[in-house]
């Protein structure tokens, strides 16, 4: 069978239909009583909402579950409507919401320590979506900011003072505490877990 051509046309209501067709039979699948409906977000966004009780291995740890979920969610809808416009995203529970409030009260806790110490924190590795979170968090703060480094699946967030805060000497290598430098939680990493 030849694979369909791209199509820009498919409306995002078809796209959010077909998504939540598969998330639907994928609870089916595995005997999760669940509700599954089509919220849009945006004109480029719909979001496949997951609701019921014991959704937690929907979720899996740090979420990891949930992600691979919504990777195969668009996947599934991009072969069956080969459509490549549009964003799909999904949630179990309330879970991203829950994540996001718990990433942004860290980031802002994170953010002060900086501010208040003049010391750069690089924080643990995250998927992009938190570390969106983590510098749309930080761009709303006074006196930091925020810059990405290493390779996926590793990358992080440095959260360190705004240019002029501290001299070059504070802000060398150096100084940069490493919130979890062999990738284990020491003292003083926040692991942001919210409850599923």
């Amino acid at each position: 069978m030849n694979e369909r051509e791209p199509v820009d046309d498919v409306s995002l209501a078809e796209q959010g239909e077909a998504a939540k067709d598969f998330v639907d039979g994928l609870c089916s699948t595995f005997g999760v009583d669940a509700t599954v409906v089509v919220r849009p977000v945006d004109d480029e966004t719909v979001e496949i909402v997951v609701s019921g009780d014991d959704l937690g291995a929907l979720i899996g740890p740090k979420g990891q579950t949930l992600q691979a979920v919504q990777e195969l969610t668009r996947t599934v809808v991009q072969r069956q409507l080969s459509a490549r416009g549009g964003r799909i995203l999904v949630d179990v529970a309330g879970y991203r919401a829950k994540r996001r409030a718990a990433l942004e009260a860290f980031t802002r806790t994170v953010a002060a320590e900086v501010r208040d110490a003049g010391v750069a924190k690089v924080l643990e590795a995250m998927p992009p979506p938190d570390r969106k979170v983590v510098h749309d968090t930080v761009n709303d703060i006074e006196g930091v900011e925020t810059t990405s480094e290493g390779e996926e699946p590793n990358r992080r967030v440095v959260i360190l003072p705004s240019p002029g805060r501290v001299s070059e000497a504070q802000a060398s290598p150096a100084d940069v505490e490493d919130e979890a430098d062999d990738g284990t939680a020491d003292e003083d990493t926040v692991e942001v877990e919210p409850d599923a």
